[in-house]
């Protein structure tokens, strides 16, 4: 297989992971919830321990993600050596960037706009947002862990050749 052809499926795959992670990750996050009153919006103790929902969402979704398809792109990739390595946790990068901004475009919505419009009484979801940058980190962490999972359960000692050669031990054809 051409060294293109690995390069654009790989990027392909982890794009469209990416897309998909990241609508999930809008969908499914646990977002505080602040309440309302005259003097603004506050968090009660309980909505306190939901602001880093969506970094433990996004986390989860990438590494999970990561660890699948970086395991089955390795494993096709594999006869690359090291650059399979490469390609797939460069991949990897690229999808958990795509996944946050995907995810950012569909739910980041500025609270302080939201907080003036509503009434008190009312209760304002807090903003889908990540709070440190560790959680994108997981996408590369699957990506590497599975490859060094595989490559260690399927290490041999002696290279495979990857063209048909005649071994250098056979004995050559019996003369007479």
């Amino acid at each position: 297989m051409p060294w293109a052809k690995a390069v654009v499926v790989t990027v392909v795959v982890f794009l469209v992971a990416g897309v998909v992670a990241g609508w999930a990750w809008q969908q499914f996050s646990p977002l505080a919830q602040y309440t309302v009153d005259d003097r603004g919006g506050s968090l009660g103790e309980e909505q306190m321990t939901r602001i880093f929902g969506p970094d433990g969402t996004f986390t989860a979704i990438g590494f999970v993600g990561a660890v699948v398809l970086g395991g089955a792109l390795f494993w096709w990739l594999r006869n690359y050596g090291p650059w399979s390595v490469a390609i797939v946790t460069l991949g990897a990068c690229l999808g958990s960037g795509v996944s946050w901004g995907v995810g950012m475009l569909l739910g980041h919505d500025p609270l302080d706009a939201r907080l003036r419009a509503a009434h008190p009484g009312d209760l304002v979801a807090a903003p889908l947002e990540l709070h440190t940058w560790t959680p994108a980190v997981s996408w590369l962490v699957g990506a590497a862990l599975v490859c060094a999972v595989i490559a260690a359960a399927s290490w041999r000692a002696d290279p495979v050749a990857t063209t048909p050669q005649p071994a250098a031990s056979e004995p050559g054809p019996p003369v007479h």
